[in-house]
């Protein structure tokens, strides 16, 4: 079963992108971030055509987190238990920021970390705290296939962005952030990217960061012990940072050794 996951800045700008790269590279499950839309905007009618089930979590034209499966989708849920809200202005609002399914006994879940803005924005503590009641449910999710896949903000280790000293006094690399990150990884999952496939996950579309390699890693799969037994293969698809109105994040892919239905004639990309 091969699973991704992809921040597509705007789903309903790069539809036509979107599906045409989950054809190609032959995907059974894509995790996606920051969809821009609410969840009866999402364009569901493009990915069915495509043989895609999508299950879709969208408030309003930002975050925004969806799963598109050719496989059946089971246990969808919409926010994990006791996640935390965010107010600009009056009471706090729970984000359309994290969904989770279970395809093939494998529970994915698609998240959207918090950005963080500035160190002393009420975002950054909204962020750790997002990531604190995150990593207080591992216990309650142990013992299965388990995958947390998306755009996690954070830059965990300096060689993940182009120059450290760029960002002094940034978020994605303060010492709470890679610490939360850190929790995660004590809590039991593995990255199971990092040692298959280096690079970057994203550059950001200002500064020409794209043409000069200016970028960081900040997309990942982390997963249970018994999903990291299951990966074979894992990439980043450099590519879909180029080309025609691209997202500011590409594609990170996963082979899992685990057969179904559909692995029949499957070619291999990697």
């Amino acid at each position: 079963m091969r699973i991704a996951t992809w921040n597509v800045n705007s789903v309903r700008a790069r539809t036509a992108r979107i599906v045409d790269w989950l054809e190609r590279s032959d995907v059974d499950v894509l995790a996606m971030q920051e969809i821009k839309c609410k969840t009866e905007q999402f364009p569901y009618a493009a990915f069915e055509a495509a043989g895609y089930e999508v299950q879709a979590h969208g408030h309003s034209q930002w975050n925004g987190v969806a799963i598109a499966s050719r496989l059946p989708m089971t246990e969808v849920e919409r926010d994990f238990p006791g996640q935390p809200g965010y107010a600009n202005t009056g009471d706090p609002v729970v984000e359309a920021r994290a969904m989770a399914a279970t395809v093939e006994g494998v529970r994915l879940w698609s998240l959207y970390v918090p950005n963080g803005r500035e160190l002393t924005h009420a975002h950054y503590g909204y962020k750790l705290e997002w990531l604190r009641v995150l990593t207080g449910l591992l216990d309650e999710w142990r013992g299965q296939p388990l995958a947390l896949m998306g755009d996690f903000n954070i830059a965990p280790l300096d060689t993940d962005v182009w120059d450290i000293g760029a960002f002094d006094g940034s978020t994605h690399v303060s010492q709470p952030e890679r610490e939360a990150f850190g929790a995660l990884l004590e809590g039991g999952l593995v990255d199971v990217v990092r040692d298959r496939a280096p690079g970057y996950t994203y550059w950001d579309y200002k500064a020409g960061r794209w043409n000069k390699d200016e970028g960081m890693r900040i997309d990942f799969v982390l997963g249970s012990p018994e999903l990291a037994e299951l990966v074979s293969r894992a990439r980043i698809d450099r590519d879909e940072r180029a080309g025609d109105a691209p997202s500011d994040h590409v594609p990170v892919v996963v082979d899992l050794d685990l057969e179904t239905e559909l692995d029949d004639d499957r070619p291999m990309i990697f």
